[in-house]
Formats: C-alpha cells, structure tokens, sequence
C-alpha cells in the first residue's frame, strides 16, 4: 500500500503508516494544479491533505488505485465529496482532533480585538510608544454572540463564560432542545446580531450559510459592534465588512479565514487598520497537528485493512453481504435526508418506516446514511458512524418501525420529520419514497405527487385554483429555466401540493420573485 502526504502532515502520523508497512510519499509543497496531482494519484491507495492541496473532481479521473482521500483536520470543503464517492473512494476526516486549537485562536483573536494587540506590537517594533489611541476594552460583561454551536462553538461558548462574558448562540440546525447545550441561552440570528457586542462565527460553509454575514446582517449588529471569524472563508461578505468598517459601524474584526487562500497580496483587507488578520491558523498547533495525523492514520489503515469506516463521511457502516442488499437503496436514502434537511430545518423527531417486503433488508445502515444526510446539510462533521450520537447531542429523537403493507409498492419507506420550521413555529412532514422503476418519492404530505429527488427539484404549496401550473411556468421559462416534469397533487384543503422537476439549480432571487406569485403559499428548492 502506498500513501501520498500533502500540506506537511505530522510525522507521528505517517510512522504509523510505515509501521504498518506501507509506503509513504512526501509532497515537498502542496500540489496546486490539479493536473499535477491527477498524476501524483496514479499509483497511490490513500492521499492525506489539509487545507492547501484541493482535491477536484479532474484530480480523480485516473485515480483507479485511489481508496481513501485523508483530511489532517475538519472540513472537507477542499474536497469534491461527490466526485470521490461516484467513484467508490472514501473521504475521512478527524473532526476532533483540532477542536480545541480552533477554540482557542478564536479567543486569541478575541483578546487581539480588545486590546489592540497588533497595533501596539507593530508600533513599538518601529520604534514608537503607541500608547494614545490604543485605548481596549474589558471582556469581563461583554455580550459573545456565538453563530454555531458544535464542538468548536460550544468550547468558545465555555471558555468565554469561563472570562465572564455573557454568552448566546444562533444555530439553525440546533434545536432548543438539543442536550448538552441548554446552558447556552439561543436567539435567532437577527436577535443575536442585534445583542452582541462581539460576534464569531463556526459554521462550515455551505450553500446556506456562504455571506451569511451579508451587508444587511452586518448593519443590523451594534454600532461598535466587532466580528471573528475563525471557521471558513466566505460566511462574511469582505467587500461589506471594509465598507463598514470604513464607516465605523463595525469597531473591529479579526479574519482568520478568506474567499481566497491565500490571501492576495494587494488585498485591500491588508491594508485596513481596525482588520487583525492571521493566515489560516485555528489549527496550526502542534498538539493538533499530532492528533489529527494519528487519528486520521488510525483510521485509514483500519479501512483499509478491515472495511471499519471510522470518520468517514461519505459511507455507511455496512458489511460485504449488507452492502448488496442495501446499496440501491443509499442514493435514495441521502436524497430523502437532503430533502428532509429543506422541509424541516431543524428536526427533533424522525420517525422511518420501512414497509412492504422487509425480509433480509438490514435497515441500520440506511436509517444511519438517511440521518448523516439530514443533519449533514448543517455540518461537514456527521458521517453515518456518529450520525446516531450526533442526533442525540443535537435533541433529534430518531425511531423506526419495519413491517405492514406498503401501499401497494415492493418495499416502501416513509419519513415522518417534525421540528422547527426556522421562522419559530412547529412543522410535521411526511415523505414516501420507493425503488420500484427507479428511486422516487411518490407521495409528499399524505398526497400522491410523483419525483426524483436527486434532480433539482421545486416543491411547492399553493392554492388549488385553475392557472397556477401556467402562471408558474411561465415564469420559470422567462428565467430560462426548462421544466422536466410537473407533478401537482391536490391536498383536499384548497390547497395542492407541486414537484417541478427542472434541468438547473435557480438562484435565490428567482425563488423570491416565485415566493411573491399569488397563489404561492410556499416553494422550495431541494
């Protein structure tokens, strides 16, 4: 077995390698172009990589040798997750390994921010005594809005408390109820911008959560107000924070994460004096640079050895006779759990029946796959393994039944997810889906409506009046979008239930103009 180290990957991990006898190439810097490392990946069984090295989908296209693609640390965004599984390559990660190192450069950044740290620094190296206008301010009583509660959140959370801070968090994907986390007083996002004092992000970036910090959200936070991001480049919109930093309604931010890594040079935030930047450092410790190579070495080896799948985020735990049994079913299991993900965005009960003929279909692997999807749409950390403890930390009560008729179909599965609904109420969905003549969702909220959910798909609810399917369309094909299928169903309430299945993802201005329709009481895109 061979394994290629990209982004000076720690040694203890590649010891274990080697111990276990397999080789291990060193890159001497990260492999930039993809073409360089599609070539680099001909003859190697695992890649390690960090931040630095990307891995595309043209990086894969020869890599027939390929089993494991290795993240030193927790995000994956650096890796086309999708591309590696079409191509039965498995993505790990060591989510654990660098949570405190993260932790603690937010709040090393926090400290930086209200002490003026680097300009005081900067100043007495060019000889100057830059006491005046360095005036800081005391963290003790200070309000942290923390945006993310996971394991990096929530240890910023305790340790700012821990200074006497006054702690509150926003988690879209965290319900109230979630254990572990109710000494964490939660607000909406609005709310909490518009209470904090000072506020840090740890997110991952996603479709969601990418300029979550748009310009209208940052103007909404206190004049004086400041911001931390240490999670990932593009939560903050740049180019607002500088306007706003210019114009002194933010006091302050500090940026360890950008758009573009690295940084330019000629970066107009370089040269902005009330900006503290670091250049990507929340995990570069040497304690956690140790952790996540041993972790993530431990891990591939055993995959490699045994088929465990520790860390992995794109395979459930299945063994070689299940695997063939439940391996048509796991696109139409993520598909349901994306889907679910848009309909109830925060879930506190998921309840799945599989119904019909039941005998030799090993559900646990689907019921971990389907949860992984639901609660990965909020976070890169969820992986089948820990799907089912990181509901019960996130207050996902999940439950399954197996048996009785399924409705006239081989095999059915249905998917009952209640929750929040974002906007503070309480929402119930159900979702019917089969692989009779291909995966498809057959019903939607007790009504028959037809569709593939893993093509881009609009659901919506609207009135049960003659001419919405024209109206809707219509304005779909002004926006140059081609409808595949529409399948309405009427829901017997004056209301009907539509899938419109179209060749193209839309952006969200075309939803909003289809949100303001008449006769449109809500759409999706899922």
């Amino acid at each position: 077995m061979k394994v290629l180290a990209c982004d000076g990957i720690h040694e203890d991990g590649l010891d274990l390698f080697r111990q276990a006898g397999w080789d291990v190439d060193v890159a001497p810097e990260p492999i930039k172009d993809p073409a360089v490392l599609a070539r680099a990946l001909v003859d190697v069984d695992a890649v390690l990589v960090r931040s630095a090295t990307r891995v595309p989908a043209e990086a894969l296209a020869q890599a027939t040798k390929l089993k494991v693609i290795g993240r030193a640390g927790a995000g994956v965004d650096t890796i086309d997750v999708d591309a590696a599984t079409a191509r039965g390559i498995a993505v790990m990660n060591a989510p654990d390994g660098n949570t405190l190192a993260a932790a603690e450069h937010a709040i090393a950044l926090l400290f930086a921010l209200a002490r003026h740290v680097p300009k005081a620094d900067a100043g007495m190296k060019a000889g100057q005594w830059p006491k005046a206008g360095l005036t800081g301010f005391e963290l003790e009583g200070k309000r942290l809005g923390v945006i993310g509660l996971g394991r990096i959140g929530g240890t910023v959370a305790r340790k700012a408390r821990g200074i006497g801070m006054d702690v509150a968090a926003y988690d879209p994907f965290l319900p109230a109820t979630a254990a572990g986390k109710g000494s964490v007083p939660r607000m909406s996002l609005d709310e909490l911008l518009a209470w904090a004092d000072i506020v840090t992000l740890h997110i991952p970036r996603t479709k969601e959560t990418t300029n979550l910090l748009s310009e209208a959200r940052m103007r909404s936070m206190k004049p004086g107000a400041m911001l931390i991001n240490a999670a990932r480049g593009g939560l903050v919109d740049e180019s607002a924070l500088l306007r706003l930093l210019d114009e002194g309604h933010l006091a302050g931010a500090a940026l360890d994460t950008f758009v573009t890594e690295p940084l330019a040079a000629d970066s107009p935030l370089r040269a902005h004096p009330n900006l503290v930047l670091t250049p990507h450092l929340g995990a570069s410790t040497s304690e956690a640079q140790q952790a996540v190579s041993t972790i993530l070495a431990r891990q591939i080896i055993d995959f490699v050895a045994t088929g465990a799948v520790a860390g992995c985020v794109n395979l459930p735990p299945l063994t070689a006779e299940a695997a063939r049994e439940v391996g048509p079913w796991m696109p139409l299991m993520t598909a349901l759990g994306r889907v679910a993900s848009r309909l109830v965005p925060a879930p506190t009960r998921l309840h799945i029946r599989y119904a019909g003929r039941t005998e030799g279909l090993d559900t646990r692997p689907l019921t971990r796959l389907l949860v992984a999807s639901l609660l990965g749409a909020a976070s890169g950390r969820v992986t089948p393994v820990n799907a089912l403890q990181e509901a019960t930390l996130r207050g996902l009560e999940v439950s399954e039944t197996i048996g009785g008729e399924g409705d006239g179909y081989d095999r059915l599965v249905r998917l009952t997810v209640e929750g929040d609904n974002g906007a503070g109420g309480e929402v119930r969905r159900q979702i019917d889906a089969t692989l009779h003549r291909a995966p498809r969702v057959v019903a939607l909220d007790g009504v028959e409506i037809e569709f593939d959910p893993l093509a881009h798909v609009l659901l919506m609810r609207n009135e049960d009046r003659p001419g919405m399917v024209g109206t809707v369309g219509s304005q779909l094909g002004a926006a140059g979008i081609n409808i595949i299928n529409f399948a309405l169903g009427a829901a017997g309430d004056g209301q009907a239930r539509a899938a419109i299945t179209i060749d193209r993802e839309i952006d969200e201005a075309q939803l909003d103009v289809l949100r303001r329709t008449p006769g449109v009481l809500s759409i999706q895109q899922v």
